[in-house]
């Protein structure tokens, strides 16, 4: 059969398409990829022929592959996306909407069908990250802001209880995270016995801290799930040893899995006794904007100043970059730990003959216009307290210039890191100073939206353990939103081309 034979079949399989022959039409394209298997074009007409014949599963194999072969074709992707649908492989249509809307195929109606056939499954969690994202590109949508609230009614409630969700950083994502997807309520400054009001009326209670609160919760059984959020700072008491960590469901380890090795120090079986989980640090990079800035000498340091944060070391740095540059200045931004430091900090500064050199300012409301005229961040810390500081630094574009406390290499390169203070010195002065560089290393490494993914598998998993009342789908989203919505129907019979066009 010569080349040109085969093109026959295939023209002749388009056109028993389009007059509604699809079997017909089947076995002429079949015939055309028996001798062609890597034609793309025809893998997707096939596909669309299976869709219309009602073999999704078939459909989807066969328009999977043209995929592979034509990643870049977005009629292949729209065709794929439109057979998961119609086959009830929703999980894997969902997992198609970035690419279609980098590639802007995606539209309002694919969405709120996909949406519509999850709540019919009763799959409310993946149902709502497609509303969410449904809303985001079309905000005009009003009608989706109440079946939004009618799906979080029927999903757990969850209490969250310490002040690191009222903060800035990776937990004040969290907060806004989960407010979208879940009934949500905050609870700051609680004493432990003031504790299980708030805990009868939630699903999942999620602790921020540990300390004598988390003791409290873990002692009786008032929610279904029980998290924990820990640093390495907050197992310094010995308050571990006395939590019952057989009521705690799931222990998150902020910044990596050094929590656990203090943890085990106290309480050396605990492995079996919760799970266990790190959520890696993460900068929401929409909160920072990169601004044009020139090499300057002003150096920030962002964070509760404490023991563990070391600005005593931090200020011998400073007075030897002061011996050898005066124009250089330092800003803290935080409170202090305890009046005895501050005490004892402040005697530094004028001991060391840095008070016109040395600032101390409290936390800023909006740290991204704080950190607006500085050029460095820095950090002298005995261990992860300061990271997240340093990590809305590096992403306004400020160099970093970090201790090299125990863990640092796993987080930060060698070269942001130094031992001592001649060492500091070199890297503030060093001619090496690249904002956009710092940036793209938050970008690299960083970037929250993995740390959100991680925290909404959690709550799901403990979802599947709370018992809720089943949420009933709304009338498809595409048909009550008032938006001119092009008419898709599912796949349309490929044109002469041998293209199918999404809408």
């Amino acid at each position: 059969m010569t080349v040109q034979t085969r093109s026959e079949q295939y023209e002749k399989g388009l056109q028993l398409a389009e007059a509604g022959k699809h079997q017909e039409a089947l076995n002429c394209i079949g015939e055309h990829l028996r001798h062609a298997p890597q034609d793309a074009e025809a893998l997707s007409d096939a596909g669309a022929i299976l869709h219309c014949l009602g073999r999704a599963d078939e459909a989807i194999a066969y328009l999977t592959k043209a995929r592979h072969l034509e990643p870049a074709s977005g009629e292949i992707l729209w065709n794929l996306a439109e057979a998961c649908v119609a086959g009830g492989r929703l999980a894997e249509a969902v997992e198609l909407f970035e690419d279609m809307e980098r590639m802007e195929i995606l539209n309002v109606d694919l969405l709120n069908r996909t949406a519509t056939a999850l709540l019919n499954q009763d799959r409310k969690g993946l149902a709502i990250e497609v509303l969410l994202r449904s809303h985001r590109l079309w905000p005009e949508q009003e009608v989706l802001r109440p079946i939004l609230e009618i799906i979080r009614s029927k999903r757990p409630r969850v209490a969250f209880f310490g002040g690191g969700f009222m903060e800035d950083g990776l937990l004040v994502d969290i907060r806004e995270f989960v407010q979208q997807r879940f009934q949500t309520a905050f609870y700051e400054g609680l004493r432990p016995d003031g504790i299980f009001g708030p805990m009868q009326h939630s699903d999942i209670a999620w602790f921020d801290g540990g300390g004598r609160t988390l003791v409290a919760a873990s002692q009786q059984d008032a929610a279904d799930g029980i998290i924990a959020s820990l640093r390495c700072s907050d197992v310094r008491a010995e308050w571990a040893q006395e939590v019952r960590w057989e009521n705690v469901h799931i222990v998150v380890q902020i910044g990596s899995s050094a929590v656990e090795e203090a943890l085990v120090r106290q309480v050396p079986d605990i492995r079996n006794r919760t799970r266990l989980t790190v959520i890696p640090n993460g900068v929401n990079l929409d909160r920072y904007g990169l601004r044009r800035r020139e090499r300057g000498k002003h150096l920030a340091c962002v964070g509760c100043l404490t023991m563990e944060t070391n600005p005593a070391f931090l200020l011998q740095c400073m007075q030897k970059l002061h011996y050898v540059d005066c124009q250089y200045k330092l800003l803290f931004a935080g409170t202090f730990e305890s009046p005895m430091l501050e005490q004892y900090v402040r005697h530094m500064v004028e001991t060391l003959d840095l008070t016109d050199v040395v600032f101390f300012e409290p936390y800023p409301g909006d740290l991204n216009a704080w950190l607006e005229d500085k050029h460095f961040i820095v950090a002298a810390g005995i261990g992860e307290s300061q990271v997240e500081g340093v990590l809305a630094g590096m992403a306004c574009g400020l160099k970093p210039v970090v201790h090299n406390f125990p863990g640092a290499e796993k987080l930060f390169d060698r070269q942001y890191l130094f031992n001592i203070a001649e060492q500091f010195c070199e890297q503030v002065r060093s001619g090496d100073y690249d904002p956009q560089d710092y940036r793209r290393f938050i970008e690299r490494h960083f970037a929250v939206a993995d740390q959100l993914d991680q925290v909404n598998g959690i709550l799901a998993q403990l979802e599947s353990e709370v018992d809720r009342p089943t949420c009933c789908a709304p009338e498809p989203a595409s048909n009550t939103s008032g938006l001119r919505i092009a008419d898709v129907d599912g796949f349309s019979v490929p044109d002469t081309q041998g293209v199918t066009h999404p809408a």
